[in-house]
């Protein structure tokens, strides 16, 4: 894929605003789709996408989700002006949690979202400053078998 041909899209996100959850990631499985990628790639994709959206809506005041396809791999960076992460190990255990009551009472912040991701990504960095905000640079490798 030449850079003329490569893909990227960016999709503001605000704090506690469910109404455009999931649009970044919708992005992702049509460009993904349209490029002929392996349906259990473009699953992956959207699950990461998806998951790092509802994390921004529920913990932050607001942020953004990028994404860019190139040849090898689809990079998703998602940024948050929110409380951080105070113990980025214990926030990827499985079923940790600091969602809001208003969150969990619509059946989100189950402590799945970074275990989700991580599960599905060929890379995840992490990156967390308590107090001003969390950045995640996601890679997924778009291989022609969509095995991880």
């Amino acid at each position: 894929m030449t850079a003329e041909k490569r893909k990227s899209d960016y999709f503001p996100l605000k704090g506690g605003d469910f109404s455009d959850a999931g649009a970044g990631s919708k992005s992702i499985r049509s460009q993904l789709a349209e490029m002929g990628v392996p349906a259990e790639t473009i699953r992956r994709a959207a699950v990461c996408a998806f998951e790092a959206e509802i994390n921004v809506i529920i913990h932050a005041v607001a942020g953004s989700l990028h994404y860019l396809i190139e040849d090898d791999a689809i990079r998703i960076t998602v940024t948050d002006m929110g409380p951080g992460i105070e113990d980025i190990e214990l926030a990827m255990q499985e079923g940790y949690t600091t969602a809001p009551d208003w969150a969990r009472q619509f059946g989100w912040g189950s402590g799945m979202g970074l275990p989700n991701i991580k599960r599905n990504a060929d890379g995840l960095r992490i990156d967390s400053v308590p107090g001003e905000g969390t950045t995640l640079e996601i890679t997924i490798n778009l291989r022609t078998n969509g095995q991880k």
